[in-house]
């Protein structure tokens, strides 16, 4: 849509506020993925039932909620009226904006999930060490 549409005379792409919103999602789709990698492989080393692997898929489940959000909301920016329709074009990221929030919930909400992982960290973290 963003190269199909023009606005002032220029495909909606051209924006540079439009790019940047694309780089946002662009890049937070790699990091979750390179994480979940990340993740998948420690699980492989140190078994899935391990005492720090726990912080590691919280962080993942955190990371991945939170970057659906901002998808989420810079498709519907980017569609514009067609990211709320139900049908066409834009019913893909209205259902997508809808439903994102559901695997956060049975998931264990964000701030569990971050607390859980910094608590984590925290406890690997020697207590003597400075900056």
């Amino acid at each position: 849509w963003a190269m199909q549409r023009k606005v002032f005379g220029a495909k909606l792409v051209e924006q540079p506020v439009i790019r940047e919103k694309l780089a946002q999602m662009f890049s937070g789709l790699e990091q979750c993925t390179a994480l979940g990698y990340e993740v998948t492989h420690a699980m492989n080393l140190k078994g899935p039932q391990s005492a720090e692997i726990g912080g590691r898929i919280a962080l993942f489940k955190y990371s991945v909620t939170r970057m659906c959000h901002l998808v989420a909301d810079n498709a519907v920016q980017i569609l514009g009226g067609r990211g709320v329709t139900l049908t066409g074009m834009g019913r893909v990221v209205e259902t997508f904006h809808r439903v994102y929030k559901v695997p956060s919930v049975y998931g264990g909400s964000e701030e569990i999930m971050a607390d859980l992982a910094v608590r984590q960290a925290i406890k690997a973290f020697p207590p003597h060490a400075r900056l």
